[in-house]
């Protein structure tokens, strides 16, 4: 499922009608500063096996024509370790891989982006979340607190004369902190690195 998401993003991409001076005019007065949006990765929540629950919804602000800050409410769940990548890692999905049931996480992210070249962008993201741990049996356990870093590299696509924007996107994803995890959780998370390299990212949004 997650790889038809991948998919159909980067269709998405190739069949729209797009436009590359995405940075903008401070000084045009039909200029829109605020905008709302969320992820593609949505989708994710149609598939049938471990479905993560997840909504996110993204306000965000252009302080200049280069200079946005974004505030990204989301929640969600997962029943693999974080460090697997979850489309190029073959053990992502794997029984033996899976956690004694599942971690439940809310967050707000605020991001920074700044652009670089024309529609071309850098990121920081930065997200403190509060997690809850439940086992197979749907009881909660524990709790845990993590901060979750993304340095996201990406490009701005401006559509329907800018009504409408699209940001396909490909990021490191950083671990940076969290609580000790419950037992059982912990040795299997203990396994892989607090870096993902390569996650892809389709963001989208709407010009207010």
């Amino acid at each position: 499922m997650k790889k038809k998401i991948l998919w159909f993003g980067l269709a998405f991409v190739l069949a729209s009608g797009l436009k590359v001076n995405a940075q903008y005019d401070m000084q045009d007065s039909t200029h829109k500063r605020w905008f709302i949006g969320s992820t593609v990765f949505l989708l994710g929540n149609l598939s049938t096996v471990n479905p993560p629950n997840f909504a996110q919804l993204n306000f965000g602000y252009r302080i200049t024509g280069k200079d946005v800050i974004t505030v990204e409410p989301k929640t969600w769940k997962y029943a693999w370790p974080n460090g697997i990548h979850p489309f190029l890692n073959k053990s992502y999905g794997k029984p033996e891989e899976k956690f004694p049931g599942y971690v439940r996480e809310v967050g707000v992210s605020v991001s920074y982006q700044r652009f670089l070249l024309k529609g071309l962008y850098a990121e920081l993201n930065v997200m403190p979340t509060w997690q809850k741990f439940v086992n197979d049996d749907g009881k909660k356990i524990d709790n845990g607190f993590q901060i979750f870093n993304t340095y996201r590299v990406g490009y701005h696509i401006k559509l329907f004369k800018d009504r409408f924007f699209i940001q396909p996107s490909i990021a490191i994803t950083h671990r940076a902190y969290h609580t000790k995890l419950p037992n059982g959780f912990k040795q299997l998370d203990d396994k892989w690195s607090k870096f993902v390299f390569g996650e892809p990212g389709f963001h989208f949004g709407f010009n207010l």
